[in-house]
C-alpha cells in the first residue's frame, strides 16, 4: 500500500546523493523553498499555521478523489524547503498511506542531524499535523 510512498522516498535521496557537504544540502532545501508555488492569501489563516514551527508555517490539506494533497507555504525560505521535502513524498497519496508510512529518509538523507534544533522540530512539527490532517480527512470520508 505504502509503495509509492516509498518510492518518492527513494527519488527524494536519489536528488540528495550527489550533494556531497551540509551547505550544498542546505542550498538545495532553500531551492526546494523557492520553487514551492505560493499559497493563495485566503488559506494564510490562523487555522493552518503549524505549531512548534520557528517560522511562520501555513499548511492546507485537501481531499480529491481519495487522496490528500498539501499546499503550504513560510516566511523562511530554510521552512519552505522543508515543507516541500515532505510535500514530495505524501502529496497525492491516500490518507493510510500518510499515516503508515514513516519519513525514514530524513534521516537517511542526514537532513535532521543537520537543522539547528529548533529547525528539526519544525520539520517533524509539519509531518505530524500532516498526519493529523490525513486522519481528519480520513474520519471525515468515513461519517459521510
Amino acid at each position: 500500500m505504502d509503495a509509492s510512498c516509498k518510492a518518492k522516498q527513494a527519488q527524494m535521496k536519489d536528488s540528495f546523493a550527489p550533494l556531497k557537504d551540509e551547505e550544498q544540502k542546505y542550498e538545495r532545501i532553500i531551492q526546494m523553498g523557492r520553487e514551492l508555488p505560493k499559497l493563495s492569501p485566503e488559506f494564510k489563516i490562523p487555522a493552518n499555521i503549524v505549531k512548534g514551527c520557528q517560522s511562520t508555517v501555513y499548511l492546507r490539506s485537501y481531499l480529491k478523489e481519495g487522496n490528500v494533497y498539501f499546499q503550504a507555504e513560510s516566511d523562511a525560505l530554510i521552512s519552505s524547503g522543508l515543507a516541500a521535502i515532505l510535500l514530495h513524498v505524501y502529496n497525492g497519496e491516500p490518507p493510510e498511506v500518510i499515516l503508515k508510512c514513516p519519513p525514514d529518509y530524513l534521516e537517511e538523507l542526514g537532513i535532521s542531524s543537520s537543522l539547528t534544533p529548533n529547525r528539526a522540530n519544525g520539520l517533524y512539527s509539519i509531518h505530524l499535523r500532516m498526519k493529523q490532517e490525513a486522519l481528519r480527512l480520513l474520519m471525515e470520508t468515513h461519517r459521510k
